[in-house]
């Protein structure tokens, strides 16, 4: 698929999950064709980085559902910051094992899992819906995490085969295969598209933790995570990170900045694609 196919499957109001972590390997030109569409109200599921925030500085956002919104090296995604100041947005905050848990409750069909993540803490007073429950073998107090269902997931990986095996090669898959499966639908886009073979001729078959089973389309789209990075085809462009933090602080800057960010391929770094 292309990113525009993708793009129209998805409808305004819709339930999105988004992989990735902070600023590494986000689907950022998933991101890209959503910005451009006409997609709105939407309540988007991540471990937040520049996703998140783009997506809140083109008004597609209701409601964000996540474990943190940071672009790493640098603390705050200004986008992001903003929409909450504002009260432009709804949030739902959670810990980051309690996101982890209610994607992993969706995707295994259960209402809730539960979890001591989040007691003592003051996760459950800003979430006044959430509940406790009693361990009826132990008696332990623990809190009952809601499933976080998906209408789609969106997720960036090195390599995939033409139909949906995808693979991760950097130092960590983060909860990507948790997104694909607590989504209907999950759509994966990839640095390169390659023949199924070379998926573990190149690298251990546990590398490939998101089955063909889970995933509705894939996307070849090289430099697709940028401006994030993509370990080890790339790095994070530290210095587009910072011009994206820069260009927030003037509407006629940030302007600029998204129509050449939109119009402009991914650049591919250093050669690491070829």
């Amino acid at each position: 698929m292309t990113e525009a196919e993708v793009v129209s499957r998805l409808r305004s109001g819709m339930t999105i999950g988004i992989g990735g972590w902070g600023s590494r390997r986000k689907p950022m030109s998933l991101i890209k064709e959503i910005v451009r569409s006409d997609l709105t109200d939407l309540t988007i599921v991540s471990y937040g980085g520049p996703d998140v925030g783009l997506l809140c500085a083109a008004g597609k956002v209701k409601k964000v559902v996540f474990g943190f919104v940071s672009l790493d090296s640098i603390p705050l995604d200004p986008h992001f910051r903003a929409a909450r100041q504002n009260g432009a947005i709804e949030v739902e905050e959670y810990d980051e094992g309690m996101l982890q848990w209610g994607l992993h409750a969706a995707g295994i069909r259960l209402p809730y899992l539960p979890t001591r993540a989040g007691l003592g803490s003051d996760v459950m007073r800003v979430n006044p819906h959430l509940k406790t429950i009693v361990d009826p073998y132990q008696g332990e107090t623990l809190v009952a995490m809601p499933a976080i269902p998906l209408d789609a997931a969106l997720v960036h990986m090195n390599r995939a085969d033409v139909y949906g095996n995808a693979q991760y090669l950097g130092p960590d898959l983060y909860f990507d295969d948790l997104f694909c499966l607590a989504a209907e639908n999950a759509y994966v886009s990839a640095e390169r598209i390659v023949p199924t073979a070379e998926l573990t001729a190149i690298a251990h078959p546990a590398t490939i933790r998101i089955p063909r089973l889970l995933v509705t389309g894939v996307v070849e789209a090289p430099g697709g995570a940028h401006f994030t990075s993509c370990v080890p085809d790339y790095e994070r462009d530290e210095q587009f990170q910072r011009e994206y933090v820069a260009a927030a602080k003037d509407p006629e800057q940030w302007e600029g900045f998204l129509n050449r960010y939109l119009a402009e391929p991914a650049p591919i770094t250093n050669g690491a694609l070829s």
